[in-house]
């Protein structure tokens, strides 16, 4: 194994990294405010779906070695055009991704620093997040991994103190009733609480991204999805079910759910240890996003349907143009400032890389039965056809302002896609 090649357990550890971030500091209040107790159920739905999900992408990364993902598995079953429209979004979601968690963290500052509400400071910070990563990147991959590793573990600490002191002081009375108080199951909107909540499950596909810069890619990359998806939704399920038990009723009235539940049990140290936890959460989902969104864009280059100085490395076997194009857009985004909008079109976007991938994995085990995956999923099409189906329905519980915001890129992809074409693909 090359040394500076990203091994089993820092795979595992990059997987949890751009998954957990911010989300699950602010998830609990808010599903407990539209599920009550219920959101307990809803998440264990809502990890049954990922998980399906993840199974797709473990069995379709067991098929390549390439950077790319979604955008690879859905090139090779349904040829250039769909992949180069899967790989139009995943880029262009990875970026405002990205921006959206800097604003974030800028954002999440202002609880620390007061100053860093005036709006010229705030900008400094996301400018000096993001070109501080970005020039990370592009030294090399080495340093990239020994700064993830840290901060994948410094935002888990307190996380795991939260669960394993918490579950001492929780209040079985706080369970009932289940649903938020005076709704009736009549009332109860399911897939609005589902699709809420399926938010702080979103990032696992980006786990197969930078496949070359991984140790024997085949093997590792689908054991590695499948160990990410059961660490995070147990750690969502315990988080929820501590901060519900401790606060009852008045988690759905705090906009800081666990640092709150926290203070109640360790004191006001013990809520500032979890805020701090937060900063290096967002912080560190800031990181898992510089290293995995320039490989997207290159993947796409590498296949022509890029200018190809995307494609280009430099000394540190970096792809140092792709990462300065992220990085530029990425801020020019984040100083928008539009956060949530941000947020929002992302979770509804990333069905358009779900549901491609389930299918693929149908059609690449009919095309080619004699080299199959180093993971194939269980069951035979069972999985797949549920993820889809389950993705499908739930994405129809966005209203119809998100869903033409987060699939209308697709739209805004065909043009570009005739123009690559015509400049690159033919040549």
């Amino acid at each position: 194994m090359q040394k500076n090649k990203f091994g089993f357990w820092s795979i595992v550890l990059l997987g949890i990294n751009a998954i957990i971030g911010s989300g699950i500091f602010l998830l609990p209040n808010k599903a407990y405010a539209l599920a009550g107790s219920f959101s307990l159920v809803v998440i264990l739905f809502d990890a049954l779906l990922a998980m399906s999900l993840a199974l797709c992408f473990a069995e379709a990364s067991g098929r390549f070695q390439r950077n790319g993902g979604p955008y690879i598995y859905a090139r090779a079953a349904f040829g250039n055009f769909v992949g180069f429209e899967v790989g139009f979004m995943k880029a262009a979601i990875s970026i405002i991704a990205w921006a959206a968690m800097a604003n974030g963290f800028a954002t999440a500052l202002t609880a620390v620093v007061p100053a860093m509400k005036d709006p010229f400071y705030k900008d400094l910070v996301i400018i000096a997040l993001m070109g501080s990563l970005g020039l990370i990147n592009i030294l090399g991959v080495q340093l990239s991994k020994v700064i993830n590793n840290i901060v994948t573990v410094g935002k888990l600490l307190p996380l795991v103190l939260f669960i394993a002191i918490g579950i001492f002081y929780m209040n079985g009375a706080n369970f009932t009733p289940l649903l938020p108080s005076g709704e009736t199951a009549a009332d109860f909107s399911f897939g609005a609480a589902a699709l809420l909540i399926f938010y702080a499950f979103t990032g696992f596909e980006a786990i197969a991204e930078a496949a070359e810069d991984m140790d024997d890619p085949k093997r590792n990359i689908p054991r590695a999805i499948v160990m990410v998806m059961l660490l995070v939704s147990a750690f969502y399920f315990l988080i929820m079910m501590v901060s519900i038990g401790v606060l009852g009723p008045d988690l759905a009235e705090t906009k800081t759910p666990i640092a709150t539940a926290a203070a109640v049990f360790l004191g006001t140290g013990g809520g500032l240890l979890v805020t701090a936890g937060t900063l290096v959460s967002i912080g560190g989902i800031n990181l898992a996003s510089s290293f995995l969104t320039p490989r997207v864009i290159v993947a796409i280059a590498d296949d022509h349907m890029l200018p190809p100085i995307f494609s280009r490395y430099n000394r540190f076997h970096t792809p140092y143009v792709a990462i300065l194009f992220a990085t530029v857009v990425g801020i020019l985004i984040a100083l928008s400032g539009s956060f949530t909008t941000l947020a929002a079109i992302s979770v509804v976007s990333r069905f358009a890389q779900y549901v491609p991938t389930c299918l693929a994995i149908l059609v690449l085990r009919r095309r080619d039965p004699e080299h199959p995956s180093t993971l194939p999923v269980p069951f035979g099409p069972l999985i797949p056809v549920i993820a889809v189906l389950v993705s499908l329905w739930l994405l129809v519980q966005a209203d119809l302002h998100k869903i033409l915001f987060g699939l209308g890129g697709l739209l805004i992809a065909v043009p570009f896609y005739f123009l690559m074409r015509k400049q690159y693909l033919q040549r």
